[in-house]
């Protein structure tokens, strides 16, 4: 006992006191998967060539950067600029989430607030009472009188083994949560406006081509009317004829239906009734086709997608949860103090005889509370659950982009298959027009040819709609991807090489006007 120092090991204790432990875990972000690519079996770089007015060739290029919170302007359409800023700012969805994002950071502060820091209150009270001393064994008259008290008191719920400082913890990870479902939020609406926009001017440019080829059966059934009341063709070819034109006819109000409803969708998204939404007409030509892809590494998709990253800050709130049950099983040290004045009469409250103070320290341990271990064994199953929904939440990730990179690679074939067919069937539409002519086609072969061009025409803007929207996909699925400086056109630049006019104006003379013994001039 003669090297015992009580001086040297006083302040290791009180260091130990102030400083404390942290009991569970620490939290470390997971790892992302151990793979180098998407898909089982890589993809090409570059998606097959396309006629460059339909886009040409995309490039897929591997990134490690930060994504890009206006991903959108890569498609280079200032119309699709301006809705998704005017929808940022009305819709609901937005500032609801931006409302629960303040709440999660305000509740965090007020925690904060709360546990880190001393609990201050200033007391006043005023009592009146009987005091009897034969109540204490002791002779005398019992007495009336006042009991004046004014104090401040301090307490402080020392965290000795950190269930305060992981609760701060928990409520810092939901208020990261909140700020992800921000950002996740405004990744979809994006999204979906882009997509709706996209899909609206496909819709326009079908329902422009079935009106032409209705206009063209209807040439045709003039035409076989006429031959009809001249004995040349019999009745059954033009109910033949009518019953074709009956059901192009019947194909258009559902594309107008599908218009309408991708007017309703844009205007809900931009937070106004369809009622009071003017609707913004998109065409095809609206578009620029990104020729350079991002492909954001898998490490970095794990930390740059919003929804994988509040399913990290679930697992992050879930573990310091888990700590704070943890420390419950532990004991608690409650400091508390007052300083005060306590007088019998109003005027001597203040006066230096009267002051009172007050210092004392609790110190709880659990003995026996079955509801702990339980609560503790419960926190561990949240914890589990909550990081299986996150590797969940991950191969939802992963598979997202696997098929919107699959999905590109395979429009572009399509793409370019219906581009040569339509190439073949704008021939045909020359080479009969020619012939016509020269007089040696008739001009029903001649509208024939047509009807099949614009037949092609419809699978061409198909095909490309849903190129410019799997390009979108794959930018969702990236969680809003880096943007290379080539694939930010100026409006200026924006020359119209993604224009489907242009390119069905250079191959085939829909505007030429022509005559015949059946009708006058007509202008396709």
């Amino acid at each position: 006992m003669r090297n015992f120092r009580p001086a040297r090991i006083t302040p290791l204790v009180a260091l130990l006191a102030v400083s404390g432990c942290t009991m569970g875990p620490d939290f470390h972000a997971p790892e992302a998967p151990a793979v180098t690519g998407y898909t089982a079996s890589p993809l090409p770089a570059t998606t097959q060539s396309t006629p460059v007015a339909l886009g040409s060739a995309q490039h897929f290029e591997t990134v490690s950067t930060q994504g890009n919170e206006q991903w959108w302007h890569s498609f280079g359409s200032p119309k699709l600029n301006r809705l998704i800023d005017e929808a940022f700012a009305a819709n609901p969805t937005i500032a609801a989430a931006q409302a629960t994002l303040q709440q999660a950071q305000q509740t965090l502060a007020a925690q904060r607030g709360s546990t880190l820091y001393p609990r201050a209150n200033l007391n006043l009270s005023g009592e009146r009472m009987l005091f009897n001393p034969a109540a204490f064994g002791q002779p005398g008259q019992s007495s009336i009188f006042n009991l004046y008290n004014a104090n401040v008191g301090v307490s402080y719920l020392f965290d000795l083994f950190g269930a305060n400082r992981r609760s701060l913890e928990a409520y810092a990870a939901q208020s990261d949560y909140q700020a992800h479902e921000l950002r996740a939020a405004r990744l979809t609406l994006a999204g979906n406006l882009v997509t709706a926009a996209m899909t609206e001017a496909g819709i326009a440019a079908q329902i422009e081509a079935t009106q032409q080829i209705l206009d063209i059966q209807r040439r045709q059934l003039d035409i076989a009317r006429q031959r009809q009341s001249i004995g040349a063709l019999g009745l059954a070819d033009v109910l033949s004829l009518q019953t074709q034109m009956e059901q192009t006819r019947a194909t258009l109000p559902p594309l107008n239906e599908r218009m309408q409803q991708e007017h309703h969708l844009i205007a809900t998204l931009c937070g106004k009734t369809p009622g009071e939404f003017q609707p913004v007409d998109f065409t095809l030509a609206d578009f620029h086709l990104p020729e350079h892809l991002p492909q954001v590494v898998p490490s970095q998709l794990v930390r740059q997608r919003p929804d994988i990253q509040a399913a990290e800050a679930m697992l992050h709130s879930a573990n310091a949860q888990y700590g704070s049950a943890v420390a419950g099983l532990y004991p608690q040290i409650n400091l508390t103090g007052s300083l005060g004045q306590e007088s019998l009469t109003t005027g001597s409250l203040f006066n230096p005889q009267a002051a009172v103070w007050s210092l004392a320290a609790q110190l709880t341990q659990p003995l026996f509370d079955a509801g702990l271990h339980a609560g503790v064994l419960a926190a561990r199953a949240n914890l589990e659950a909550v990081g299986a929904n996150y590797r969940q939440t991950v191969l939802q990730a992963f598979r997202n982009v696997a098929d919107a990179l699959r999905a590109l690679d395979d429009d572009a074939q399509t793409l370019n298959a219906d581009a040569n067919a339509d190439n073949a069937a704008q021939a045909s539409q020359d080479l009969v027009g020619q012939q016509y002519r020269l007089g040696s086609a008739s001009y029903l072969q001649w509208l024939t040819a047509q009807q099949q061009a614009q037949q092609t025409r419809i699978n061409l803007i198909g095909a490309q709609t849903l190129r410019l929207t799997d390009t979108a996909a794959l930018y969702q699925a990236m969680g809003g991807a880096w943007i290379p400086d080539q694939d930010k056109p100026s409006v200026q630049s924006r020359s119209g090489e993604a224009n489907l006019a242009v390119y069905f104006r250079s191959h085939a003379q829909y505007a030429m006007p022509f005559t015949s013994p059946w009708t006058q001039e007509v202008t396709l």
